[in-house]
């Protein structure tokens, strides 16, 4: 067994497969809004663990969630995964990362995995779906049911009807549109194997303790998937939040967002959810433990660590 913290959330446990670490956006290219002046007038919350002391920049993480209840092995995401063609300058191109070595160390092959669960579509988050075998892309999980929204899977896919978008709805993603070819690499061969079981995004449980609630925005049917077990709770936010700034300036929107004022809503309902439930929170990208809880003071969110 690996050294990887372990958190328990009632009879299930949630550890951090971690895949990669960012440190190449400046705050104000990853957040166009971000008020460079905010951090020299709160300095108290400059923490160096979210920030490349040398450039400035923030520290981002790219990490899957191993979740493990009596019955079942699940991963929450799955990161950027290796051999994907992306743009040149992209960290994820042509990535060669020990993900599965990892998840291994955790106590967890590929074929023990029953679930994969999917806040949204987006290049860094359903990477390691396949994998490049035999000259073609094949599910990394091949026992495992793969869930994700069924709006999501029609947009991506570019296909119309039922509920899918009009071409005007379209036009206003901004550049947060999924990035060409990760259908194509890490969803479709789900879908052909007869993995994929594409659903709803209502708020209903998908299985016991398992819910996917609706935070659109950052995609277009992005879901934040709320765990109960016992009397605790998780909420694993998936991009809703990137960073802990977006903790205490609410009002950001990331460059990776495809409606900016939907996101801002959706974030303001996961802080204030994590903070009424108090729900452990496992976000998507936070550097460090990646993990914690939030709360409130004086009208104002706060981010702790765990």
């Amino acid at each position: 067994m690996s050294n990887y913290t372990v958190y328990r959330i009632g009879e299930v446990t949630v550890t951090k497969i971690p895949e990669l670490t960012l440190t190449g956006f400046a705050p104000a290219a990853l957040f166009p809004d971000f008020d460079p002046n905010f951090l020299k007038q709160h300095p108290e919350w400059a923490d160096p663990g979210w920030f490349d002391l040398e450039t400035g920049n923030v520290i981002l993480s790219v990490h899957a969630w191993l979740v493990k209840t009596p019955k079942h092995s699940i991963l929450i995401d799955t990161g950027c995964g290796n051999n994907k063609l992306r743009p040149p300058k992209c960290a994820a191109n042509h990535l060669q990362e020990p993900f599965l070595e990892r998840l291994a160390a955790a106590g967890v092959e590929p074929e023990a995995i029953d679930y994969v669960l999917l806040t949204h579509l987006h290049a860094d988050h359903v990477g390691w779906n396949t994998r490049w075998l035999n000259d073609r892309w094949v599910p990394t999980f091949p026992r495992a049911t793969y869930v994700f929204s069924e709006l999501e899977q029609i947009f991506c896919a570019g296909l119309t009807g039922g509920d899918g978008l009009s071409q005007a709805s379209r036009s206003e993603a901004q550049l947060g549109a999924p990035v060409p070819g990760v259908y194509v690499e890490s969803v479709a061969p789900i879908v052909e194997r007869g993995l994929a079981k594409p659903i709803r995004i209502d708020g209903s449980e998908f299985m016991e303790g398992i819910s996917f609630h609706p935070t659109p925005g950052h995609s277009l049917d992005h879901a934040a998937i709320l765990l109960r077990s016992g009397n605790r709770e998780a909420l694993f936010g998936g991009d809703v939040l990137h960073h802990p700034l977006e903790v205490y300036q609410p009002d950001l929107a990331s460059v990776f967002s495809e409606f900016p004022e939907a996101e801002r809503n959706s974030r303001r309902w996961v802080l204030e959810n994590a903070v009424k439930r108090r729900a452990f929170y496992f976000s998507s990208h936070f550097p460090e433990t990646s993990a914690g809880c939030l709360s409130r003071d004086k009208g104002q969110y706060k981010w702790h660590f765990v």
